[in-house]
This record gives structure tokens, sequence and C-alpha cells, in this order.
């Protein structure tokens, strides 16, 4: 039997197969060097851009934001690191089980993080939490839930809390100045954010930083002329002065006479500027130089100032007051007593508006409001404080008797106290107006020249009497040094005029006398203990701040009396037979002039 004979492969095909398999091998190399080694449009850069963009992410590095400090550079504000948790929603969405892991280390309830969740479902970024401690932040991201994060970021945090809060002002969270210095030097503070590349696993964490993108830049420091050691005694005494008298508010401001720089600067009532979750947007004012008032009798030595300079007057000059009350067209104008004859001098002791509404009518009104002017008033003090106001300083083309009689004793026109400050300034450096400043000053402003030296010398010895006895503020005495100042007691506006029982009671004075180191204002706005006038209700706070201020400032002593010898009263002295009657009727005859 025949056998089948072999089949042979033809010689073509085994070659054909041999050159398919290699060309698959060639293909599979040239596809590989695409990928790894060549710089094609699929090639290796585009795969690495694809990784990165799942992986590499540019990290914002916040920027330190400037310290504020004292003029003896304790720190007022400060910037301290904090974490804040973020989520991306859509990734959250796959993590259910999670969330009250989640919730709880958040101490949030599980309803609020489910609402915000679902509230936000179509976006990519939304804060959870803000400004937790940086180890609170890392407890979180340890859960290892995708798509929670952790933004790093500066929380401001004030040391002097609401003692300081009106100067310095405050932040908002995403530490951008609202209010105060903060505010005012926004630019200055901030500084620039820097960026890095970092490398990040699924979860959000960082595993290591790829790249340095920019350097944050720190924000500047920034030094006030406050004096901490002053501004706690200031508001220290303020607060206990406004229970003493049960007032509504208050201020004071202290200047240094011999730069202009503000030494203190407190308000009531005040707020603390590290725990604002129940604040009153009243208490956010700085009151000292937002809130305006009717100087009253403080003004009183600027109109002397302008007789004085008229020629027509020294501080001897003598001015009946007989008998004690005087009438300007059809308003009625008196003193508590009948002072008789008394000199320039006295009318400041004694206030006297007889004594002085005679000295306005004898100037022209023009060189009294030129004195106004020129002491400040009616111009920003040049602080640069925001929302800081002028005041009103009105000029007419036409005055009315009683209008011009108005003014000279301090109504009709306006004034904040920090305003009121730098014009007793003027006295206290001899004539010569600065600008008040909250920054220190290492090369002090030089000022200018407002009235002659020696003018503002007789009105200081003038001013001192009314701390004296018989003066209306014996009050303002200071055991070891002496002090020149006035007094202020000022009605109220009301709807339909002055109102008989609300008062804004303001001391300012300068100490020691002699040589004129402190500047102060203090004003208190609504007392209600029936202690209202300025000699009884302000000055002793004035008293009692300025003593401890010069002692602070090591400021020599000028006058040596037995603490026990200082006068301590103040009141008027008692109103004559139908006296009370009279002064109820100016006061609504005041009212009447618009003043």
């Amino acid at each position: 039997m025949a056998t089948k004979q072999q089949q042979v492969v033809p010689g073509w095909r085994f070659s054909l197969a041999v050159a398919l398999l290699g060309a698959l091998a060639l293909l599979l190399v040239w596809r590989v060097l695409c990928l790894q080694v060549l710089d094609t449009d699929r090639g290796y850069q585009f795969l690495q851009g694809q990784g990165d963009a799942r992986s590499i992410r540019t990290e914002k590095i916040p920027a330190y934001r400037g310290v504020i400090s004292d003029r003896n550079g304790e720190p007022l504000s400060v910037s301290t690191p904090v974490s804040s948790i973020w989520v991306n929603p859509q990734q959250l969405l796959r993590e259910k089980r999670k969330w009250p892991a989640l919730a709880k280390a958040l101490k949030l309830s599980n309803e609020r993080i489910k609402q915000k969740i679902l509230d936000n479902r179509t976006r990519q970024f939304v804060y959870l939490r803000r400004h937790l401690a940086p180890h609170e932040a890392e407890k979180i991201l340890d859960l290892g839930i995708a798509g929670v994060n952790v933004e790093r970021e500066f929380k401001r945090f004030y040391p002097a809390g609401e003692v300081a809060a009106h100067v310095v002002g405050f932040t908002n969270i995403d530490d951008k100045g609202q209010e105060g210095m903060e505010l005012a030097f926004e630019q200055w503070l901030k500084g620039t954010s820097g960026s890095k590349q970092v490398l990040k696993d699924l979860r959000g964490h960082i595993i290591r930083d790829v790249a340095q993108g920019s350097q944050a830049k720190a924000g500047k420091d920034l030094t006030l002329s406050i004096d901490m050691r002053l501004q706690y005694l200031a508001y220290r005494e303020l607060k206990a002065a406004m229970q003493r008298v049960d007032a509504k508010t208050g201020s004071i401001v202290m200047l240094d006479s011999q730069t202009g720089e503000v030494l203190a600067m407190v308000n009531q009532p005040s707020f603390n500027p590290n725990n604002r979750s129940r604040l009153r947007s009243a208490s956010l004012r700085n009151r000292a130089m937002t809130d305006v008032f009717e100087p009253g009798s403080t003004v009183k030595p600027l109109t002397v100032v302008a007789g004085l300079e008229s020629g027509k007057y020294s501080p001897g000059t003598l001015i009946d007051t007989s008998p004690g009350h005087i009438r300007v067209g059809s308003k009625t104008l008196l003193d508590p007593v009948n002072y008789g004859v008394i000199d320039v001098t006295g009318i400041l002791t004694k206030s006297s508006q007889v004594g002085i509404t005679k000295m306005a009518l004898n100037l022209d009104e023009q060189l009294v409001w030129n004195v106004f002017q020129r002491f400040g008033l009616g111009m920003t003090t040049g602080s640069g404080f925001p929302g800081e106001r002028m005041g009103v300083l009105p000029n007419r083309p036409n005055w009315k008797a009683i209008e011009r009689v108005n003014f000279a004793f301090g109504y009709g026109l306006s004034v904040t106290a920090l305003q009121l400050a730098q014009a007793y300034g003027v006295f206290a450096s001899g004539g010569v107006l600065r600008p008040a400043t909250l920054l220190r000053q290492d090369n002090p402003v030089e000022g200018h020249r407002v009235i002659d030296a020696v003018i503002a010398r007789q009105v200081i010895d003038m001013m001192k009497t009314v701390t004296e006895k018989g003066g209306t503020a014996t009050q303002a005495q200071i055991a070891s040094y002496s002090v020149a100042g006035k007094t202020g007691t000022i009605h109220k506006v009301g709807k339909s005029g002055y109102l008989d029982d609300r008062y804004v009671s303001v001391f300012a004075g300068v100490a020691p006398a002699t040589a004129p180191r402190v500047v102060a204002v203090v004003v208190i706005d609504e007392p209600q203990s029936g202690r209202y006038f300025g000699g009884e209700a302000a000055a002793p706070v004035f008293s009692k701040v300025a003593a401890q201020a010069l002692r602070i400032l090591d400021v020599a002593p000028d006058r040596i009396v037995p603490e026990q010898q200082v006068i301590v009263s103040s009141k008027k002295p008692p109103l004559k037979k139908g006296a009370s009657t009279q002064l109820n009727r100016q006061r609504s005859l005041l009212a009447d002039t618009g003043a």
C-alpha cells in the first residue's frame, strides 16, 4: 500500500510569518519609543502632562501680614497660622458613608454637612470650616476621605483686646482690613502671596513639593504712636467714670504736645476684636474721631485769643457782667450769678456767658472765625483714619448778633474729640499747630505757627485759674503738677431743639501748665447720675489719667501740694431766685437760633 506524500510548506510563507512577527516587535518598540522617548503629539510630554494634571497642584503660599505694635514695640495685632477645611462636593458625593465621621470631626451636625454638600453638588470648591488649629485640621485629613482638603492661612490675633480695638481695628475672615488702622494701611500690611507646586495623592495629601513658584512677600510692620501703658490706664479710668456717672458713651484722647502724636485714644462702649460673635455695630465707631458735638465753653479760650489779638483786650481788662444777664436781640443770656466787674481771666475762670458775649459783640466776627479756623476746627486733623469727620465750622456772609454770640461760646459749630485736643495742643506747643498722628514719629513734623507764643502763654496762665479755687474745674487738679484747661457742659439737640436733661460733659486741658507735655480731652455723653457738669463728670477723669501719664512719662513735678489739700469740689454756685426759669428759657431761645 502506498504512503501519502508529506506536504511541504513553501519557504515564502515562513518568511512572511517571521517578517510579520518582526514587524510587530518593531511596532511595539516604536510605540514604546513614542510614548517614553520621542516628543510627539501623544508622546511622553503628553502623558506626563496628563499625569501631572491628576496629581500635581499649585498651592498658594499665604503672605504673613505685618505686625502692628505700639510705640514701645508691644504687639497689638499679630498673625497666627491656621488651617481651613475645604471640599470638592462632586467627590464627596461618592463618600456618603463617611459623612457622619466628617461631621463629627468638624463638630457639625450630620444634617448640616449633608445640606452643605447637596447644595453645592455642582461645584468643586466649598469651605466647611475656616481657621482651625493646624493639629485639628490634620486629624480631619487623617480620616482619609476623598475630596477633603486643607488650605493654610493666617488669622489675626489682638493681644490688647478691647483696650485698643477702636484704633487698631480688625480684619475679616479673609485677612483683609475692615476697620481702624488695619483698613487704613491695608496695602502696607497685607504683603504678597506666593505659590508652589506640590505632588498630591488621590486623597489630597501632599506627598512632596515639586517646584517653587513665587516667594511669598510678608507685609510691612506698622508702629503706632499709642503707648499701651497710657492706653490701659485711660481705658480703665474711662470705664470707671462711665459707671460712676451712668453715662451713655465716652471718649478720651491724649496727645504728646511736642510731636502731635496720639498717646492714648479710648472709647466706651468698646468691643473684643478676638470674639465678634455678639458684636453690635454701634460699638465699632471710634467715637473720638467719628462722633461730633458742639464744644460749648471749651472754645471760649479761642474767643479770648481773638480778643487778645485784636488789641482791645488783655488778661487784666475789666468787663462789667452786671446784672448777671444780657439781652441779645430777643434772647436773654445769663450767668449762674452776677459776677459783677471781672477781668478777662475771670471770664474764663467763671466761664461767664455774659463776659464772652460782650467780648464777641465787640469783636469782628471774621476775626473770631479766623482764629477757630487757624486752630484746625472744621478741617481734618491729618491722621488719615478711616471715617474721621471734620466737624462743621460755619461761615456766613452776614452774622446775626445772636449767631456771633452763640459761635463765640461754642454753639453752632461741631468738633471731634481729636480736633479739640489738637486745638488745645496749639496752646501747649506755644502757638504751633501740629497735625495729629496715630503713627510713631521718629522725626516729628514741625507744624506751623498760628498764634504768637506770648498769647499762647497768656491763655495757658488764664486757664490755670479754671482748675484752681473758685474755678469750674477744681477736680481736674493734680497734686504734683499744675493744670490748665476748660470745662464744657453742652445741651444735646433733640427733634424740637436743645434738651433740658441731656448733656455732653467735656474737659480739655494740658499738663503740666508751666511746660505742657500732654494734652487730653475727656468727653462724657449723657451722664445720668445728676453730675453732668464738665467739672464734675469729665474733669476728675482728666486728673487721674494725666497724673499717672506724667509719672509714666517721667515728667518732673512742677507743683508740690499735699494730696489732702487738693480741692475736690467743682459745684456751680447756686442760682439766684428765678434764674432757673430764666436758664430754661435761655435754652429754648438758643434752640430757636438754629445754632
